[in-house]
């Protein structure tokens, strides 16, 4: 068994085509894409964040929004750049959000990516200490977040309060329980899933990494995963951990299908990255029984408990509905994940 969810980047233009021409339009149809990938059987709903673009940014709203509006789908984001958080108001959204949720919210954290503008943390009122990097700023900011959703008391109370205190020094509220245990951190190399494991946070794999050995794509994920496993267990952690990785898959089984991605697929790109020699992983488009073939033989795809489908969020809620449906309809069962 496999959990399937979806993962969109939430992208709004005037373009041709486009369904999705505002911030409104974008926000509204993503929680109605939700609702409707519950209503199928998926298993998640997860949010990119990007900020100083028109595609999806702060993710708190709409994850209480889908909360709010669904009941059994987990709901996520895939990541939240941490170099433009503050670890003690994030906290408090994260509960609120989660409280709304029932418990639902999986919350994917990471240093960033490549940004629209330059040093655009340094607008939100951040930069790194001396003698750090960015990078360091958004795992710092990532671990005291991890600190603060244990609910351990570190505030020293006011003697003349507004209001009535507990005991003993104070949390940030509302607390979230379990939360903590839902953090997953977006890794881009083995040696960030290595520290994840360390730190006790589920892995998000995405559909780039690092290119440290030249081989395939799927198999450097693979061993990104299996190494993330090794340092888990040596971390003696006592919970089984979760890994997602991310996919665009699309089963052609009409001519809108075919219009749309029928020339898509092909083999895995090399790229530069953040100033990183990057391989990035194939795009699926074929026939439902071709389909299932190719993704025989995707080890990484295999090595995860969960996968997110990266859809085309611009062609609507219903195409994106029937890309969901086509996967979990006509592949998921065939190669055991459902």
């Amino acid at each position: 068994m496999k959990k399937i969810g979806f993962l969109s980047f939430g992208h709004w233009s005037n373009a041709h085509g486009s369904a999705t021409r505002s911030a409104s339009d974008v926000l509204l149809q993503s929680i109605d894409l939700a609702v409707a990938a519950e209503e199928l059987g998926a298993d998640g709903a997860y949010y990119r964040v990007h900020h100083f673009a028109q595609q999806l940014a702060s993710p708190f709203p709409l994850l209480a929004a889908v909360g709010a509006r669904t009941r059994t789908i987990e709901i996520g984001t895939g990541v939240i750049d941490m170099r433009y958080e503050n670890p003690f108001y994030m906290t408090e959204n994260a509960g609120a959000a989660d409280l709304i949720a029932g418990g639902r919210l999986q919350l994917g954290i990471s240093r960033g990516s490549p940004e629209q503008v330059i040093e655009g943390w340094r607008y939100f009122g951040y930069a790194p200490a001396a003698g750090e990097s960015d990078a360091d700023m958004g795992r710092r900011h990532s671990e005291l977040f991890l600190r603060l959703l244990q609910g351990e008391g570190f505030a020293k109370p006011n003697p003349q309060p507004m209001f009535p205190n507990p005991p003993g020094l104070l949390r940030l509220e509302p607390h979230a329980e379990g939360l903590r245990e839902r953090i997953w951190w977006g890794s881009a190399s083995n040696a960030t899933a290595v520290w994840a494991a360390q730190m006790g946070m589920n892995l998000q794999s995405s559909t780039l990494k690092a290119d440290e050995s030249g081989e395939p794509f799927h198999v450097q994920q693979a061993k990104q995963i299996r190494a993330y496993r090794e340092a888990w267990k040596a971390a003696g952690h006592t919970r089984t951990p979760r890994v997602s990785v991310s996919r665009s898959i699309f089963a052609l089984t009409d001519d809108r299908d075919r219009a749309y991605f029928g020339r898509d697929g092909g083999g895995d790109q090399i790229g530069v990255i953040d100033n990183m020699r990057a391989v990035f992983g194939r795009s699926y488009a074929a026939e439902p029984e071709k389909l299932i073939e190719q993704l025989r033989a995707d080890e990484g795809v295999a090595e995860a408990d969960t996968l997110l489908l990266t859809v085309p969020n611009q062609l609507g809620v219903d195409y994106n509905a029937h890309v969901l449906e086509n996967i979990l309809r006509h592949v998921a069962p065939a190669l055991g994940w459902r």
